[in-house]
């Protein structure tokens, strides 16, 4: 019995592990293409995403590692490290669903306003010029600003936004639900007894 609940948690610990280390490289591999494809331009976006997949994959690893062998400091530090994942991530998701559209409208024009070549991205993605007003002596990267039949950015981007940010918010939930069943499963498993080990060596 002893064995089998000892097996059950290594192989869930480690079904999990391998379930971020799939979302890492995803997440790393879309930021990629979609930088080689110029549709994101911004190398501080890019860069944040695949940081966010490089911090990912490695804090997996050490989870799956930590599960394979049943290191009790890996699995320490892993555990410690979801748990702090989990409440940064709960955090920004329930403030992804609970933003108002105040809120949502004023983020979302001083991201705007803080990333020229955002600006430029969104302009050339969603075929509009300027975020509340547009000036016809500037510049702008839309097809639709040589016929002068651009509308706002601003109009357009709201429309959409409210669904991202409820998307975002409700997948970021899932997922930090998953991250408190990793940081269970881990204090669960690290204080099981190997029934292969030296009863000796156990702590």
């Amino acid at each position: 019995m002893g064995c089998a609940g000892f097996t059950c948690s290594k192989n869930s610990l480690c079904a999990l592990n391998i379930l971020y280390v799939m979302v890492s490289l995803l997440m790393i591999g879309i930021a990629a293409w979609g930088k080689c494809f110029g549709l994101v331009s911004s190398f501080q976006v890019v860069g944040g995403i695949i940081g966010v997949g490089v911090f990912l994959f490695f804090v997996a690893l050490a989870g799956l590692i930590g599960a394979m062998k049943h290191h009790q400091v890996l699995l320490f530090f892993y555990m410690i490290i979801l748990f702090l994942v989990f409440v940064v991530q709960f955090s920004v998701s329930s403030a992804c669903l609970a933003i108002t559209e105040e809120q949502q409208n004023h983020l979302l024009e001083v991201g705007w306003n803080n990333s020229l070549t955002t600006q430029r991205d969104v302009e050339k993605s969603l075929n509009c010029c300027g975020f509340s007003h547009m000036d016809i002596n500037g510049s702008c990267a839309a097809p639709c600003f040589h016929y002068s039949t651009c509308t706002t950015c601003a109009a357009k981007i709201q429309e959409h936004a409210g669904e991202v940010l409820r998307f975002v918010g409700g997948i970021g939930l899932f997922f930090s639900f998953t991250e408190i069943l990793g940081v269970w499963l881990t204090y669960i498993y690290r204080n099981q007894k190997d029934p292969r080990a030296n009863p000796s060596t156990f702590l």
